[in-house]
């Protein structure tokens, strides 16, 4: 397995906006945001076959160490259709089992099951809720991982509020 030191995110493409500032927010010098982006890697073409694409797709989560679910309907209904590209790193993400944070695009801080495909929740797969906004994914992005990995939770969680405040939220 090749060494994962990635952050992957994983959005329905009606959400690229919120993943390109989040490419902002690590750029800006100003904002307390960084990730290594797994979507460096392994590059397709828009003309790529569908087959490359996926191949692309799992390499990248080859090297990653967790993902952000950019939340939304959107990720929800291409999470759970069988066909689309989300669905298909969504049953990636779960093979390899990595830790996923999902930021829901709203900016809601509570789990919300209408965001969160039903591949993930019919598995009770361990998912932390946090609203999109830097200062709490990347405390998340910090601290969720090792609880993942303890292996000891199930099923979608959140942060308290008093997490949100104590990050100034």
């Amino acid at each position: 397995m090749a060494y994962r030191n990635k952050t992957y995110v994983a959005f329905a493409s009606e959400n690229i906006s919120s993943y390109r500032l989040m490419e902002a927010w690590r750029e800006n010098s100003k904002i307390e945001f960084n990730f290594f982006d797994a979507h460096d890697l392994f590059i397709s073409r828009d003309t790529s076959k569908p087959e490359t694409i996926k191949r692309n797709l799992r390499e990248r989560l080859k090297n990653a160490k967790q993902i952000v679910l950019l939340g939304s309907k959107d990720a929800k209904r291409k999470g759970d259709d069988d066909v689309s590209f989300l669905a298909h790193e969504i049953e990636v993400i779960k093979e390899f089992k990595l830790p996923i944070v999902v930021s829901n695009l709203d900016g809601d801080r509570t789990i919300d099951r209408s965001f969160i495909p039903n591949a993930l929740l019919d598995v009770d797969y361990f998912t932390v809720s946090t609203s999109f906004q830097p200062k709490i994914i990347m405390h998340a992005l910090d601290n969720y991982v090792s609880e993942f990995s303890a292996g000891k939770k199930t099923g979608p969680h959140q942060y308290p509020a008093q997490t949100y405040s104590d990050l100034g939220l």
